[in-house]
């Protein structure tokens, strides 16, 4: 998914195919009551439950079993970043997790996206585009918007550092995790090399593996941190 800050819109085939359900965390009562009622009424998606802190989200996730999580960072009792590590240990179909915020320079995203969550969006943007962010991770993909991800990482670096270099990355895995923090595809990556889109999907996976990563997302975090790609890298 392309793209250079945090209010851009998000990519999105037309939808199809079943419902996506939602369970939606947040500690502020208008704002949780808002969204379910909004996304509720977005095609394609069925809210299924709602969380009034981390600790409700975690026990709601496990009951609904929801494909998503949108979930805020600052709630009580549990935050969105223990939250989302607990649901993402599950053994079982874990849900996908989406970050909401008020501020997209909030480190708790940071680390909320270092402990799994596929993405993050700002709680100002349109229904619309939150709608489609839900879609998007829902049906595997991630919710990345370079440039934000990039000033996030520089101005909180979160020890992740000494992943890249112990990796043992081979230059194209390399090329493909600098070009995955442009936030671009794998259909975008493999028109990109001139390759096809399964070896594509074999780099995507051995770079997921050698870094020890949740997914793509936590992939692009450990390579601004690393070094390996600096905020303003466009490819």
């Amino acid at each position: 998914m392309s793209g250079s800050g945090a209010g851009e819109a998000v990519a999105l085939p037309p939808v199809t195919g079943p419902a996506v359900t939602l369970l939606i965390a947040d500690d502020e009562e208008v704002t949780r009551s808002g969204l379910c009622m909004l996304l509720a009424a977005q095609p394609g998606i069925t809210v299924v439950g709602e969380a009034a802190d981390g600790v409700e989200a975690v026990e709601q996730a496990r009951s609904l079993r929801p494909d998503v999580v949108l979930m805020d960072v600052r709630m009580p009792r549990c935050n969105g970043i223990e939250a989302t590590r607990q649901l993402l240990a599950e053994a079982a179909d874990p849900p996908k997790v989406v970050v909401i915020t008020t501020f997209e320079n909030d480190g708790y995203v940071t680390a909320a996206l270092s402990a799994g969550a596929s993405g993050f969006v700002l709680k100002r943007l349109p229904v619309r585009q939150i709608a489609e962010a839900v879609r998007v991770v829902a049906a595997g993909e991630a919710v990345l918007f370079p440039a934000a991800l990039g000033r996030m990482v520089a101005a909180r670096p979160l020890g992740s550092a000494q992943a890249l270099p112990h990796a043992a990355l081979t230059g194209r895995e390399e090329e493909v995790l600098r070009l995955m923090a442009t936030g671009l595809s794998n259909p975008e990556i493999a028109e990109s090399l001139t390759v096809s889109l399964e070896t594509v999907k074999t780099h995507v996976g051995n770079v997921l593996t050698k870094l020890g990563a949740q997914n793509r997302t936590h992939a692009v975090v450990i390579a601004y941190e690393s070094g390996l790609v600096v905020p303003g890298f466009v490819g």
